[in-house]
């Protein structure tokens, strides 16, 4: 008994498109192969990593914040960190030019006992920079900030957060651990500080990073941070510094492939 197969063109048309998607998916997937990344959790790899948050069920988080740029929103910000007692439970990275212009901020950071990390030298995308310069970026902050503080910082958060595996390899060799964020603030953007509050409630968790700015051009983050503080204190969060998230706990770090 002979079977006999009717394809309509309909049919036809339907399964090409099918095929089709099928390729080109698969073809996407291989030519991202080498910028595809993927979460790894106390990873044994010795690759490069950068840390985002801590795999922890005790509601401990870290707030954070970058200083780049201007010297009116540092004050109010340190006025209010000091008032809610959290001026030696947060970390803050300190750009080294910015920092060779504001000494007296830099030393009012260092006497009230925050967690001092680098935030680079020019504020810039190092992962375009060959291996010689992002070594000079990174080590001529080093320098500044050890001269001006007193300290020698283990902790970088990369200007603008880039960076690719040369770029976390090199930091790693100089003896820093790069630090990114799992929550952003986005008062880099300005949305008004009801906005910033709630970027940061909405997506908060044990074992945060937080990311926020003591910047002249983010204008509300000095309206926002008092509340976000009491509103975090209130569900229970306990505030640490980088290094004190990190001592002992599951890192959830990115590997760059």
């Amino acid at each position: 008994m002979k079977c006999i197969f009717l394809v309509t063109a309909k049919r036809l048309k339907q399964a090409l498109i099918i095929f089709t998607a099928i390729l080109l998916g698969t073809g996407m997937i291989y030519s991202e192969r080498d910028t595809l990344t993927v979460f790894a959790q106390n990873s044994k790899d010795k690759g490069p990593q950068a840390i985002y948050k801590v795999d922890t069920k005790d509601k401990k988080i870290a707030l954070t914040f970058d200083i780049s740029w201007g010297e009116a929103r540092p004050g109010p910000i340190l006025d209010i960190l000091k008032e809610k007692k959290l001026n030696n439970k947060v970390t803050i990275f300190l750009s080294s030019p910015w920092s060779q212009r504001h000494p007296e901020i830099v030393k009012r950071i260092v006497e009230e006992g925050y967690e001092i990390g680098s935030h680079g030298h020019k504020h810039d995308f190092y992962s375009k920079y060959t291996d010689e310069e992002i070594r000079n970026q990174i080590g001529k902050a080093h320098n500044i900030l050890t001269e001006l503080t007193k300290q020698k910082p283990n902790l970088i958060r990369l200007p603008n957060g880039d960076f690719d595996k040369r770029v976390l390899q090199i930091a790693g060799e100089m003896g820093y651990t790069v630090i990114q964020w799992d929550t952003d603030s986005k008062d880099w953007l300005n949305p008004g500080a009801d906005q910033i509050v709630k970027n940061v409630l909405s997506k908060v968790h044990p074992g945060d990073i937080i990311l926020m700015h003591a910047s002249d051009s983010c204008k509300q983050t000095h309206i926002a941070l008092p509340v976000i503080i009491d509103k975090l204190r209130a569900e229970g969060y306990e505030f640490v510094t980088v290094s004190e998230l990190i001592a002992g706990s599951q890192v959830k770090t990115q590997e760059i492939n």
